[in-house]
């Protein structure tokens, strides 16, 4: 079968697999779309240290149940769109006897730590499809970034009384602005590029802040009455960034960290003293988070055609991943359409 593979930094190709066997508690699912999200940039760029490769991306993830395998419980249909839960967990770990299994400490992303599902079929366990139907496949391909954004929100505790700062405003921070403003919290999207700006508004931001042509502080600091954010969500991962999140949220209030920030990040430290801050990190997803993003774009309220930048076949994905490395701020989610 088709597969897209990243066999070295900027050489992409399509390559043939073998098609995956179906197996007892396994099911079979033909691939519809694969969204490229970032770390498959940074995989294609060579800056991806946890990536051995060669490597077939992808874990954003629209399907079709093909074929399901015996011992599958009943509710999963030959013909149903589905998403797929992208991570491993070990069950044994302090994460995973916590039940917290997305935080699993030997976790492993599809197309990250181990071969992705960017071709044509792939086989899962059972416990690793999640239904979607009422949405189209495409959509489906855009639940498991949303869902990042989500958890951050529920790691946030937010409620409907809050400043919520959210900054950046890619696939994975929009979702922590659909969420927060679904909670009926006071939404603040920072970013650098006006048009992401505009769509956050239209997603539920009631203010947004452009930090190249904006004082950040300044403006959350007026907007709050002089209180500061009781939520900062960092959806970007860069060392200014993350000092901004703690100088702008309000004394005893959260920052959540979702961006990894590639080099290190010096902190006035007096600062997680004297406002009493809690400082969480959010990792990947779990399976409550993607049945809420599922719930909500079945309400029909969200505009899926914004998010998606680009579709191509398999055979321009590298060109594709050419584009956006060009223009990284331009991009929601290229997908690739098998």
């Amino acid at each position: 079968m088709k597969a897209v593979q990243i066999a070295a930094p900027s050489d992409m190709k399509v390559v043939e697999v073998e098609r995956p066997a179906l197996h007892a508690g396994e099911v079979l699912v033909k691939i519809a779309y694969v969204g490229f999200c970032g770390s498959d940039l940074n995989t294609y760029l060579g800056r991806n240290p946890m990536v051995k490769l060669p490597v077939i991306p992808g874990h954003e993830v629209g399907a079709v149940i093909e074929d399901i395998g015996p011992e599958v419980p009943a509710g999963l249909v030959k013909g149903m769109s589905v998403t797929l839960n992208p991570y491993t967990n070990c069950g044994k770990c302090a994460s995973c006897r916590n039940g917290r299994v997305n935080a699993c400490e030997h976790n492993e992303t599809l197309g990250v730590q181990r071969n992705g599902v960017m071709c044509e079929y792939a086989v899962l366990p059972w416990t690793k499809i999640i239904p979607a139907e009422g949405l189209s496949p495409r959509d489906c391909a855009l639940i498991e970034p949303m869902s990042v954004g989500f958890h951050a929100v529920s790691r946030a505790q937010v409620v409907d009384n809050e400043w919520v700062v959210v900054i950046g405003c890619g696939m994975v921070g929009m979702g922590a602005v659909i969420r927060a403003s679904l909670r009926g919290a006071t939404v603040i999207a920072i970013d650098l590029d006006d048009e992401k700006l505009a769509l956050a508004k239209t997603f539920g931001a009631s203010y947004v802040i452009n930090s190249c042509t904006e004082k950040v502080a300044e403006r959350i600091f007026q907007l709050t009455g002089g209180l500061g954010a009781d939520v900062v969500i960092e959806a970007v991962g860069s060392p200014a960034t993350y000092v901004m999140a703690v100088d702008v949220v309000g004394f005893t209030g959260r920052v959540i960290c979702i961006g990894y920030a590639k080099s290190e990040v010096a902190f006035q430290t007096k600062l997680f003293v004297q406002k009493e801050l809690d400082i969480r990190g959010s990792r990947n997803a779990l399976p409550a988070d993607f049945r809420a993003v599922i719930h909500y774009m079945k309400e029909g309220r969200c505009p899926i055609e914004k998010f998606v930048s680009a579709v191509v076949p398999p055979e321009e994905a590298s060109e594709a991943m050419e584009r956006w490395a060009a223009e990284p701020g331009k991009v929601f989610r290229i997908l690739v359409k098998f």
